[in-house]
């Protein structure tokens, strides 16, 4: 491969039709609704998961936005904790409210899988980032330099530390070494010179528990297709589903990379940024290190359960885009 993967991040997605849907299903959705639903859209393509996720025609005359998962996915439970999250975010950040919320089981009494659907706003937008412009990338910092001014200390109970996502036996923080120590293979399809900076990678992934710390309470997956812009110029965002304490730079500085990629000064903006004015920059580069890390763990293989191939293409290109922003920052 002579450059990073094209990633279609509006087609990565293989999702149900709402006839597909089970008729328990539909009926506990219009008792939600207080209305019958008339129509449904085409399922959106983006995201990674087999869950039903579109716009939908209500007989009152309103058009909303459903998801919709099963037990057997990680969906059914990503879309139960949106539902107990949004109606929590402060109204400085803009999020499409939760309408309802429902329960279903396919086939009662007989076993069948649990359904939850979560209803939401519709709100009419694009995705930014295809490709990053730079009125885009402009309207985008601004939304995260708000987030973070009002996620500041934590407005929600309960969240543990993102340092904690990165403990255990499949730790990013011990990818670069194992694969330096010959305990697991590099992934195929990365930057030929990727072999003579790990033991760099290595040792810088180490700082994570100094870099990551924070009190702000972070998206923690703000990815352009989590992002909506409308045509007022307002940026909303979406899947708000893996909270966790962090940096209040956090979720900014992981759209950098791609940002880059796509021909954004990065250098600049984190200069003229608040949330990155002052960070040391060992710190930007040890998050940027262990998204990378992350995103090789499993790039070859095959996708978890209810998830499409894509997730692994999305991987190889995050890995490699992350560690082309480290290379301009480090010198490699």
């Amino acid at each position: 491969m002579s450059g990073a993967p094209d990633v279609d991040y509006t087609a990565t997605s293989l999702r149900p039709d709402w006839n597909t849907l089970p008729p328990a299903l539909h009926e506990s959705l219009a008792v939600a609704l207080g209305t019958e639903i008339t129509a449904a859209g085409p399922p959106v393509g983006s995201g990674f998961t087999g869950g039903f996720a579109a716009s939908v025609h209500l007989a009152d005359g309103r058009r909303v936005f459903v998801k919709a998962a099963d037990d057997t996915m990680h969906a059914y439970h990503a879309y139960q904790r949106e539902a107990e999250v949004v109606p929590q975010l402060p109204a400085a950040i803009r999020v499409p409210p939760i309408i309802a919320t429902a329960h279903a089981v396919e086939r009662v009494g007989e076993g069948g899988p649990r359904w939850f659907a979560v209803v939401s706003e519709w709100v009419e937008g694009r995705m930014p980032g295809a490709p990053w412009t730079a009125d885009d990338f402009a309207v985008v910092t601004a939304m995260c330099e708000r987030i973070a001014v009002a996620m500041e200390p934590s407005p929600l109970e309960g969240l543990h530390a993102f340092i904690q996502d990165l403990e255990g036996d499949e730790s990013p923080l011990q990818i670069p070494g194992q694969i330096v120590a010959g305990e697991r293979p590099l992934p195929d399809r990365l930057q030929p010179w990727v072999p003579r900076i790990l033991p760099e990678l290595a040792d810088l992934v180490q700082l994570a528990p100094e870099a990551f710390a924070g009190e702000a309470a972070t998206h923690g997956d703000l990815r352009p297709d989590n992002l909506l812009l409308d045509a007022t110029g307002t940026c909303w965002t979406v899947d708000w589903n893996w909270l966790a304490l962090g940096p209040r730079w956090m979720d900014w500085v992981g759209l950098l990379p791609v940002a880059q990629h796509q021909g954004i000064d990065t250098a600049a903006a984190i200069h003229g940024s608040p949330l990155t004015a002052d960070v040391p920059p060992e710190h930007l580069d040890c998050f940027a290190g262990v998204i990378a890390a992350y995103m090789m763990r499993n790039a070859d293989a095959p996708p978890p359960l209810g998830c499409t191939p894509a997730l692994r293409e999305h991987q190889r290109f995050y890995a490699w885009t992350f560690l082309d922003w480290l290379a301009v920052r480090r010198g490699w």
